[in-house]
Formats: structure tokens, sequence, C-alpha cells
């Protein structure tokens, strides 16, 4: 599954969880030139409110992150998660790594 996060008329940043094809193989066609991106973030990683800097898909590598909307929610995420950042505008959400450092990918996608 891949839980997107994203900005709605409200202002707010909500979950939405997308399902994965049924099929064996899954193709996503990435904008090309597209980057990817690996980084490191220490154990006690926090980062307040805040966008997402451009539509993403963030793969969790190792560690765990948790994100935290505006009505409360909060959602951890851990190896092998997948979030599509698209909350560009409004509150935003928030991150933290939580326990252990947190590795990740990312990869920018178009609109």
């Amino acid at each position: 599954m891949i839980v997107r996060i994203y900005s709605g008329q409200d202002g707010q940043t909500h979950f939405d969880d997308l399902p994965l094809p049924a099929e064996e193989s899954h193709n996503f066609a990435l904008q090309a030139g597209a980057n990817l991106v690996f980084r490191c973030f220490p154990a006690d990683y926090s980062s307040d409110w805040h966008t997402a800097p451009r539509r993403q898909y963030i793969f969790i590598l190792a560690g765990q992150m948790e994100i935290g909307i505006g009505d409360g929610t909060t959602r951890r995420f851990g190896p092998g998660d997948v979030v599509l950042a698209d909350d560009l505008t409004g509150q935003g959400h928030t991150t933290r790594s939580v326990g252990v450092p947190r590795i990740s990918a990312t990869v920018p996608v178009g609109a």
C-alpha cells in the first residue's frame, strides 16, 4: 500500500490509503529525469509543521518515521512502507524519527 498525504480544501493535511495493483509486477512511471535521493536521519530527528517541498514518493528503508497531521492523527511507517507526499499547501504535517536512525529514499514526481 502507498499512503498519500495531501492538502484538503480545508487547508489541512489528510491521509489516503492507495492500494497497489494486484498483479505480480508493478511498474510506476516516474517523471523523466527524476532523482533518487537517499537521506539518513538521526534517532532524535523531529521536524515541526511543514508542507512537502515537492510532490514525491518516500520509501522507508530502515528505522521508523511518524507523520502527524492537523487533526491530531499520527501514523508510523517503517521499512517497506511508501508515502506519497502531496500536501504542497496548507498547514502541512510534522515528521519525526522513532527510536532509531532512519534511512529513506525519495523520488520527486510530476504533478
